[in-house]
């Protein structure tokens, strides 16, 4: 085929499975998770193609059922993580010049087996492993891991076509280079797709990448390299390891051919990973990329034209869906005084209607946060709310780690615009209320936008238009992405590209070519049909 112009299928979002009862993705669904129950599953690190174990394991259990174990994997250190890297740079070469065509190749087979065979299996793991029920499961680790195989695969296409003009006797090109060097992807437990996309974008560009998951994802994450393996993907193109995060740096951040990171996760984290790089950058052979999405306080502004039931809507499923753990997850909202007594009556009713417990169960909406260092840190914030004179404890607020890690949607309502609830990222099902005087909404406004350091997501609802317009303009950096009269989650490839700046990230835009840009390093060619044969000018000519 290196004749051939060749042009990817135009990608589709995939469509939702329902998981209705009588279904057949329901009986699918539900016999993938017995049979994924009822083993204990060994999980070894996946190093230059090979299975690599050591003497440690580490045991894996649901976070909603802490007794019941469902695997255990294999930890690694620092002599795992440079095996990694120098499995990295030996798949390098061949890798890079494998055509663009054979390497998107095998992402689309990824995505296709995913939609079908790999489905019901990635979404019971990625169930049990993180607790998230059916339908958070299949947005995530089904339909999003499997729009970014496609989409990601088409921008890469679309990135190649790009080329600059020519002139009569002069050809120009663009030599769309992947990096000099590998990559670093460090991905987080909440979103499986997080941790299928971040490896596998800029290994799609030719990169070589050490993939490192979030211990609490590894269940989830043994399908995801299945599968690329199922695929095609060669040895050592991604290389995932079980390791400490200052095994993983320390390694990683010394090494010459350290070429970028791709990070999901917290600010902390990835502002001590780039003042790290900082310190070092005379090691490397080129500037790293750094490319990262970190936390969030996302908002949720009411104006007082708003639809009650449709903020009441948005504030639960922003709020409380997969347990707030989403970095785009509703976490404070601003209401009108005029609106407050009908939103608060809606939202109690919708409240008392929500089940909590196990994901197998598919009537629970609210399942388990990831482990118990989270639901002790929740916890501890909601009795402190108990204490506060400045706040107080609306809805919910009730917490129970007997047999897994639950925690009730809880609502706090403050008087202060500045409580910390209201500033800080908590990360699970925790929304704080701060009541406005109707007639403050542009106050209110620049209220918000001084509260908080993250720019991740953010919503406003209204049915006036010039309030659209004033909120469009005056929270203009207070999000990445905005959502105008929908709640502030639920991103999708290809439609919202995602990402969000001042302490939410870099805003590299996930879902786009913008991402895909980072990790290619573009070389110009000129050439010269009919190079001069001398040195002079014309203006060098006497009078």
């Amino acid at each position: 085929m290196k004749e051939a112009i060749c042009k990817i299928p135009e990608p589709v979002n995939e469509s939702q499975l329902t998981y209705s009862p009588g279904s057949l993705e329901r009986i699918e669904l539900k016999d993938a998770l017995e049979k994924a129950r009822s083993v204990e599953k060994e999980i070894p690190m996946i190093i230059g193609g090979r299975e690599v174990k050591t003497d440690k394991k580490i045991r894996i259990h649901p976070p909603h059922e802490i007794r019941h174990t469902i695997g255990y994997y294999y930890q690694g250190g620092k002599k795992e993580v440079q095996m990694a890297i120098d499995a990295a740079r030996k798949a390098k070469e061949n890798w890079l010049n494998t055509s663009w065509e054979e390497r998107a190749s095998i992402f689309l087979k990824a995505a296709d087996l995913l939609s079908g065979p790999y489905r019901a299996k990635m979404n019971a793991a990625t169930m049990l492993g993180q607790s998230k029920n059916a339908f958070q499961a299949e947005i995530d680790s089904a339909c999003e891991m499997i729009d970014f195989f496609r989409f990601n695969a088409k921008f890469m296409e679309k990135i190649y076509a790009i080329q600059p003009n020519s002139v009569k006797g002069i050809w120009n090109r663009t030599d769309w280079r992947p990096l000099e060097g590998f990559v670093f992807a460090l991905t987080p437990f909440n979103f499986t797709s997080i941790a299928g996309n971040l490896p596998t974008s800029p290994a799609m560009l030719g990169n070589t990448v050490v993939w490192k998951p979030s211990k609490s994802q590894i269940y989830s994450a043994t399908v995801i390299m299945e599968l690329l393996i199922e695929a095609g993907l060669p040895a050592g193109v991604i290389n995932m390891i079980f390791v400490s995060g200052p095994d993983a740096t320390e390694v990683i951040l010394n090494d010459q051919d350290f070429a970028g990171i791709h990070f999901t996760g917290s600010t902390g984290v990835f502002q001590s990973i780039w003042k790290t790089i900082g310190q070092k950058i005379g090691t490397y052979k080129s500037y790293p990329r750094i490319v990262g999405e970190t936390g969030g306080k996302d908002f949720v502004l009411v104006h007082p034209s708003a639809d009650i039931k449709q903020v009441c809507t948005a504030l639960i499923r922003g709020a409380f869906e997969y347990q707030g753990q989403k970095c785009s997850a509703a976490s404070r909202a601003y209401i009108p005084d005029s609106l407050w007594e009908n939103i608060r009556e809606n939202l109690k009713i919708n409240l008392d209607n929500l089940k909590m417990g196990p994901p197998e169960d598919f009537s629970n909406f609210i399942n388990a946060v990831i482990d118990e260092a989270s639901f002790d840190k929740l916890s501890g914030v909601i009795e402190k709310v108990r204490k506060d004179k400045n706040a107080e404890i609306l809805f919910g607020g009730n917490c129970n780690k007997t047999n897994g890690y639950f925690i009730e949607p809880t609502v706090i309502l403050t008087t202060d615009p500045h409580y910390y609830t209201m500033e800080e990222e908590l990360f699970g099902p925790i929304l704080t209320l701060y009541i406005y005087p109707s007639d403050k909404f542009d106050e209110t406004m620049t209220l918000l936008n001084g509260t908080s350091k993250y720019a991740l997501t953010g919503a406003v609802f209204t049915k006036d238009r010039n309030s659209i317009v004033r909120a469009m303009d005056k929270l203009r950096y207070a999000a990445g992405n905005f959502y105008i009269n929908d709640k502030p989650t639920g991103a999708v490839v290809g439609q919202q590209p995602f990402g969000g700046s001042r302490g939410s990230g870099t805003n590299d835009k996930a879902g786009s070519m913008i991402n895909l840009l980072r990790w290619l390093s573009p070389r110009s060619i000129k050439e010269n049909f009919n190079p001069p044969a001398d040195y002079t000018y014309p203006f060098l000519a006497q009078e």
